[in-house]
């Protein structure tokens, strides 16, 4: 019937070709390639090892990226980054065709004559979509450049050579100037020595900034595109301005109010022939800061007893006087100063006494190991959370009454008298371990340096090694529950000084009898005789506790 559609003929199936099973890897790069320059677009792209490490099955997120430097040789030129993503395409192989007469050829007729061919597919595709055109470029002429350039380079002469150059307040400079203008000299000399004259400023020339300050890579690392960076000055920045004596030159700067100032107690080296008389002259300065009534009690500490760990001295105040005394900074360091070494190291000691010329300070040398039965484990952000909230909430200074219990047995912390557990830190001075046995061995002076040593002090190493071990294995067995009696002790030293000197291979077998070692324990070198024998005591005497009072086994 005239008007109607004809209707559809039959459905026929395409016919179905068969994909060669060579795969093939594609690089989408982000510019012109002729047949000559694909080695070097390979080399942009990290080298062929590179590419192949970012295709291969088992590539790690971070290897299965490819970064795209477009200048390779300047290290200020922040590469691309592309990603390698799946795909599923087919590689064409297309092939044209030419007529060799054109002039015989109809218009209407082809000019040439197409073949395509499948000759695989691509699983991976690298491509690039973070912008490139965000650089930024430095002065070569910099310092700052330049050495950034020789360790690249690995110019050993330029590194060595280097000096940092002094700072100057030339922080504005013409718009026309530029510092790669001129001859090429020493950035790391004065100007002035150079003998080339400076060109007069024009007060109606444009000025630019010489801050000498990078800016942020705006389209670095994973950003597709540019941010603002809504820079805005320091708000505790003041303009603080200097007159040249000589000259009479007035110039302006920024400093900042609230730069950190160090407040901490003055340290020395124990090879130091002097001890400070004073604090230093920042400290002094801050003197009206800090409380007279804090300042006077802990002179009148420091002149009972020259010497004191932190925790011995926080324990002769109350516990709101040692908050006070934490957040005051500059008041440790008005009556006292530290050594960062020595037998000595890191107690506070009063100005002007040297405990190297006064052997009566052999009480206030510090002894400190490491828990083995403590590990340090990192607490958890809810913990820490709950510990802000709690210490927030509930002021521990004022939670501790004067007088209390709780108070009692804070002042009390830095003691050892060889059955209480007061701490769980081993660091004690010699004068506050009131354990009778270690009490007689501290204050017998037989063993004695004629001049104090920087590893052991005043003792001998014979006389201090005996008082550690003793220390040592009276402080474990206080944490195991069960303090060591005197007689245990005494079987310990005696075993010490009898045992002969173990290979390596015995003492790697003593090694598999200490109890709980954490990660942190493990020390370099061999084990000493003494720790080796209180080991094996201290596995018998485990034993023994295990049978409920049998006696405790002694050493080999």
């Amino acid at each position: 019937m005239e008007g109607e559609a004809a209707s559809p003929g039959p459905a026929i199936p395409a016919p179905e070709r068969p994909i060669p099973a060579t795969p093939f890897y594609s690089i989408e790069y982000p510019g012109y390639i002729r047949p000559t320059s694909v080695p070097l677009a390979v080399q942009n792209l990290g080298g062929q090892a590179a590419l192949d490490s970012a295709f291969k099955r088992s590539a790690a997120k971070v290897e299965a990226t490819v970064e795209l430097r477009l200048r390779p040789r300047n290290p200020f030129a922040h590469p691309v980054p592309g990603d390698v993503v799946p795909t599923n395409n087919l590689v064409l192989k297309v092939v044209k065709r030419k007529r060799k007469n054109r002039m015989d050829a109809d218009d209407g007729a082809p000019q040439g004559e197409y073949r395509v061919e499948v000759v695989g597919s691509t699983s991976k595709t690298v491509r690039f979509r973070s912008m490139a055109d965000y650089q930024y470029q430095p002065d070569m002429n910099d310092p700052v450049t330049k050495l950034r350039l020789a360790m690249d380079n690995m110019d050993v002469e330029a590194i060595r050579t280097y000096v940092i150059p002094p700072e100057k307040a030339d922080y504005m400079l013409p718009a026309t100037a530029s510092s790669s203008q001129g001859p090429d000299i020493d950035m790391n000399l004065d100007p002035e020595l150079t003998g080339i004259p400076l060109p007069e400023p024009n007060p109606d020339q444009p000025m630019r900034s010489n801050l000498r300050l990078f800016p942020l890579r705006y389209s670095a690392g994973r950003h597709s595109r540019s941010r603002t960076s809504f820079f805005k000055p320091n708000p505790a920045s003041m303009v603080s301005t200097t007159v040249n004596e000589e000259t009479g030159e007035e110039k302006k700067r920024l400093i900042n109010k609230m730069r950190w100032k160090g407040y901490g107690p003055t340290s020395i080296s124990f090879s130091d022939r002097q001890v400070p008389e004073k604090p230093a002259q920042n400290v002094q300065d801050a003197r009206n800061q800090v409380s007279d009534v804090l300042y006077n009690k802990l002179q009148e500490l420091f002149s009972e007893r020259p010497v004191w760990t932190r925790g011995a001295l926080f324990n002769q105040l109350s516990a709101l006087e040692a908050r006070d005394v934490l957040n005051s900074k500059p008041l440790l360091a008005l009556v006292s100063y530290v050594f960062h070494d020595g037998p000595f190291r890191d107690t506070l000691i009063r100005f002007g006494y040297d405990p190297r010329k006064d052997p009566i300070a052999r009480f206030y040398q510090r002894l400190y190991f490491r828990n083995a039965n403590h590990p340090i484990l990192k607490p958890s952000v809810m913990t820490r959370r709950q510990d802000r909230a709690a210490a927030n909430t509930h002021n521990w200074a004022v939670t501790i009454e004067d007088g209390s219990e709780r108070d009692i047995d804070r002042r009390k912390s830095h003691l050892f008298d060889g059955k209480t557990l007061t701490k769980e830190t081993a660091s004690f001075q010699l004068c506050d371990l009131v354990d009778p046995m270690l009490k007689e061995m501290i204050d017998d002076d037989q063993e004695l340096r004629e001049e104090c040593d920087e590893r052991d002090g005043w003792y001998t190493n014979y006389a201090l090694e005996r008082i550690k071990t003793v220390l040592r294995h009276k402080f474990f067995t206080v944490l195991d529950g069960y303090p060591a009696t005197d007689d245990e002790c005494r079987q310990l030293l005696a075993a010490s000084e009898k045992l002969p000197s173990k290979s390596a291979k015995d003492m790697s077998s003593l090694r598999s009898v200490r109890l709980k070692i954490g990660k942190h324990n493990m020390a370099k070198g061999a084990m000493r005789p003494e720790d080796a024998a209180a080991l094996r005591l201290r596995a018998a005497l485990d034993k023994n506790a295990r049978n409920r009072g049998a006696p405790a086994a002694t050493g080999d």
